[in-house]
């Protein structure tokens, strides 16, 4: 049995993905969040509601790198409705990117909407933070 599969059995119902729009980025991404320097992401609500089953507060999800290795488990602490350009600078912060700065946020976050056609600085947000509950 795989170590993705020994999760799944561990952690019934949890989802397993990446975080990011490449490889690289998955295993950056995924590399903060064990480390605990990312706490939080976001996703468009849109996006969200299409999800099959979304997120729910206290769901077990697994993280993978950009090779679909499992790093980490993580379990959703908070969830919330935001609109892009409501988003604070301590939500920017705890997401654990760049600089950590708002504007490094907007600049990274605009990018990857654009990409998926889908930005727009009034898109609502579903702004999840979690806790890391067990690294692989």
């Amino acid at each position: 049995m795989s170590t993705l599969e020994q999760l799944k059995a561990k952690y019934p119902g949890a989802q397993a993905w990446q975080i990011g729009d490449s490889p690289a980025l998955a295993d950056e991404l995924a590399t903060l969040v064990a480390s605990g320097i990312k706490t939080a992401s976001c996703g468009s609500f849109a996006c969200w509601q299409a999800e099959d089953p979304a997120p729910k507060l206290g769901s077990y999800n697994i993280i993978l790198n950009g090779r679909d290795e499992p790093v980490c488990v993580i379990r959703i602490i908070s969830l919330r409705l935001t609109r892009f350009c409501d988003v604070t600078e301590a939500f920017a912060r705890k997401e654990g990117e760049g600089d950590l700065s708002l504007e490094y946020w907007r600049k990274e976050h605009q990018r990857f909407f654009s990409a998926a056609g889908i930005f727009s600085e009034e898109m609502e947000l579903v702004a999840e933070e979690f806790e890391v509950v067990e690294r692989v």
